[in-house]
């Protein structure tokens, strides 16, 4: 007699550990509200790094990234063609216009939080506004997969209807960045599963009370193709056209999906 495969599940946190969780996030929250009062015309991203780890540590948690595989810095600081692992540096002056994706770490008490938003400089021109706002509305419809019962593409599925539904909602052309996408994450910053933003429903393994992901579209306005640039970091879009990050840890819970990550 032959015995049935237990379906795989994504591994459980308990609440008192989300609890925990939930306070790495919150500091990863508080240093994405203080990066962004600290970004302005003039200001490099270097700078706005200085903040970010200022903030962490005096909350008396670590910055992830730091040292991350070599990662020189405490946030990402993607500013427009570029997607996502942008490293703080000097060189990059922020100006009126730019829209700055800030990707955040922060370990407490050996928990970890990660959690990502894009904003602009100023004002931003009318299509990389709707860009971002669809990006962000994206993130919120797609989290709601984050369900007990479900599977993991559920959450992918859920994100590539919605990104398809907000070309229409905000009037733009979006494209889902190919080969880049969410994590598991708890006790280190990437834990198995990796989480695809496009896909189809029904897939993987099973999503149970008190799993965790970290979720997080990629969106740009004119292509899904992307490229590493010789610093083994930096990834930007192959056309150059502009794209927008927005990510939260979210946990499934019995009550829903619950936002790790929350910036007040």
């Amino acid at each position: 007699m032959g015995f049935r495969k237990k379906n795989k599940q994504i591994a459980a946190k308990t609440p008192g550990e989300l609890d925990a969780m939930q306070a790495a996030g919150e500091i990863v929250g508080r240093t994405l509200q203080a990066v962004k009062a600290a970004a302005k015309p003039g200001v490099s991203t270097l700078e706005l790094d200085q903040v970010a780890e200022a903030t962490i540590r005096d909350a008396g948690a670590i910055p992830t990234f730091l040292g991350y595989n070599g990662f020189t810095g405490s946030i990402c600081a993607s500013v427009n063609e570029v997607i996502v692992h942008g490293i703080p540096n000097a060189a990059t002056i922020l100006k009126e216009g730019d829209l700055v994706s800030i990707d955040c770490g922060a370990t407490f008490d050996g928990w970890v939080g990660d959690s990502a938003w894009s904003f602009g400089i100023g004002e931003l021109a009318t299509d990389v506004d709707k860009l971002n706002r669809a990006t962000e509305w994206v993130l919120m419809e797609g989290l709601k997969a984050m369900i007990p019962g479900n599977k993991l593409t559920d959450v992918s599925y859920a994100l590539e209807q919605a990104t398809w539904a907000a070309e229409d909602k905000f009037d733009v052309e979006l494209h889902i960045v190919d080969g880049y996408g969410g994590h598991g994450i708890g006790r280190t910053m990437h834990e198995d599963p990796y989480l695809a933003n496009e896909g189809r429903p029904g897939r993987g393994p099973i999503i149970q009370e008190g799993s965790v992901l970290a979720i997080e579209p990629m969106l740009t306005l004119g292509t899904e193709d992307s490229r590493v640039l010789d610093d083994d970091w930096t990834v930007v879009t192959l056309d150059g056209s502009w794209s927008a990050h927005w990510e939260h840890t979210v946990a499934a819970t019995a009550q829903g999906p619950r936002i790790l990550t929350p910036r007040f």
